[in-house]
């Protein structure tokens, strides 16, 4: 979730939780291997990144900070959340929320239209709900489950509410959850169950039966308010998620290719799942997620980094997950740009990598400029485009990101758009771009190839 929002345990947990959810959640589905979801771009007004183009640089830098820092507060303390209480394919339509990605689609027997952010830190699905005690403001109407006649509450006898590995807490005969973040976000409210409904085509919609989600209605300092967007799509490895309640259906593994974010004309983004993932390039590199005891994030196994091809003298154990429940490097969609440890032990990772890419353009003669934000920005000579790259020198596998992709880039000046990460290392969506990302939980691995994402259509 790319707000202030964000997100299993050991395989045998992973399987029990597929075994329990597949009695509780069916649908209708002619090919029950593969499914696609459809993206186009759409510059919301509501969004926070609406006319971005009509900011100073500085002013857009400071915004674009923000996104992301919010981000990493609520993924800060997801990490820790405690949930009591104080077919052929089927295209479900993307947009783009500013520079977010957010799944439209309809729920409950009355199609309320809804738009949630993709999020691949994300677990459980929520949205916004009536009567609301205190509620974000939302461009679109509040869902209202009274009015739906296939709402349903999560009993208490649900394995999400009880039993080893639960999610929820019983509260006054149904499950809740209470989920607080750092900075004082919040959102808690009623686990529940409900169609979903995806339009194919203007003529044909697919219905997906009980599905769980949240029904939020307590939520106060929510990042993407006064926007479209009123929760979440989760994604992650979570039993909640839509890529564990569906991954009978869509072998358990998921795709997506990011159009890079400087192209201002419309493209089609397609979210593929199951056998709809386009076959695997030549040159697809595979790295193995790693488990964490304490979350569902995608978690990967750093060993390394580089910048410019110049390999930093980072140990194996330099970004391992630590025991305080901080270190470790995951990937996630959600997050805007990409946050490097500064909490490593023995060294700072983020202030290592950052003196590198100072270096680099120190000896290109560039002239330094400030910038509220981001720690390196430079003045942009006419023409230039001399930008160092950066690696993460994956266990088995490296992901090498293009220049390009590795800074915010105006014609008068760019910024290395990298964040001081306070507890954890993320690989976020600005690094992602014009890239083949497949999320193979069955396999439990990540696999990336180089792509134009701009040919990525359904």
């Amino acid at each position: 979730m790319s707000l202030s929002l964000g997100f299993l345990n050991a395989k045998l947990f992973f399987c029990l939780c597929v075994t329990f959810l597949k009695h509780h959640f069916t649908f209708s589905a002619s090919n029950p291997t593969g499914l696609t979801l459809r993206a186009v771009l759409d510059d919301s007004s509501g969004s926070p990144l609406y006319l971005i183009e009509n900011l100073t640089i500085a002013e857009r830098i400071e915004r674009l900070i923000k996104v992301t820092n919010a981000r990493a507060n609520y993924l800060s303390l997801v990490s820790n959340c405690d949930a009591r209480i104080h077919p052929d394919n089927i295209p479900m339509p993307i947009l783009r929320e500013g520079l977010f990605y957010v799944v439209e689609f309809a729920i409950g027997s009355q199609h309320h239209k809804v738009k949630l952010l993709m999020d691949t830190g994300g677990g459980l699905i929520w949205t916004q709900c009536v009567p609301c005690k205190t509620c974000f403001p939302q461009n679109l109407p509040i869902f209202n489950p009274s009015a739906s006649a296939t709402y349903a509450r999560l009993p208490c006898d649900h394995p999400l509410c009880k039993g080893p590995g639960d999610r929820y807490t019983c509260f006054d005969g149904f499950c809740v959850y209470n989920v607080h973040y750092t900075g004082g976000a919040s959102t808690r409210g009623t686990a529940s169950m409900e169609t979903f409904h995806f339009s194919i085509d203007e003529s044909e919609i697919e219905s997906f039966k009980n599905v769980i989600f949240g029904c939020s209605d307590d939520s106060s300092d929510i990042f993407f308010k006064n926007t479209d967007i009123s929760g979440i799509f989760g994604l992650s490895m979570s039993p909640d998620s839509m890529m564990i309640q569906f991954s009978s259906f869509i072998h358990s593994r998921f795709s997506y290719c990011l159009v890079p974010f400087a192209d201002a004309i419309p493209r089609p983004l397609v979210l593929r799942f199951g056998e709809d993932i386009p076959q695997l390039p030549l040159d697809v590199r595979t790295t193995s997620f790693v488990q964490s005891p304490t979350n569902h994030f995608y978690y990967l196994e750093l060993w390394g980094i580089s910048v410019a091809g110049h390999r930093l003298p980072f140990s194996q154990s330099t970004f391992q997950y630590r025991a305080n429940g901080k270190g470790g490097c995951f990937i996630d969609s959600g997050a805007l740009f990409t946050q490097i440890d500064a909490g490593t032990v023995g060294i700072n990772a983020y202030a290592a990598v950052m003196q590198v890419f100072a270096s680099y353009y120190e000896s290109k003669s560039l002239r330094r400029t400030t910038s509220r934000g981001f720690e390196l920005c430079y003045e942009r000579p006419p023409n230039y485009d001399d930008f160092a790259s950066l690696t993460f020198h994956f266990n088995g596998a490296d992901y090498t990101v293009a220049g390009e992709y590795v800074n915010l880039i105006s014609p008068d000046i760019f910024c290395v758009a990298i964040i001081k990460g306070t507890y954890a290392t993320m690989l976020g969506a600005w690094q992602q771009q014009n890239k083949r990302l497949i999320y193979d939980v069955g396999m439990g691995a990540l696999q990336f190839a180089e792509e134009n994402c701009v040919n990525d259509v359904s």
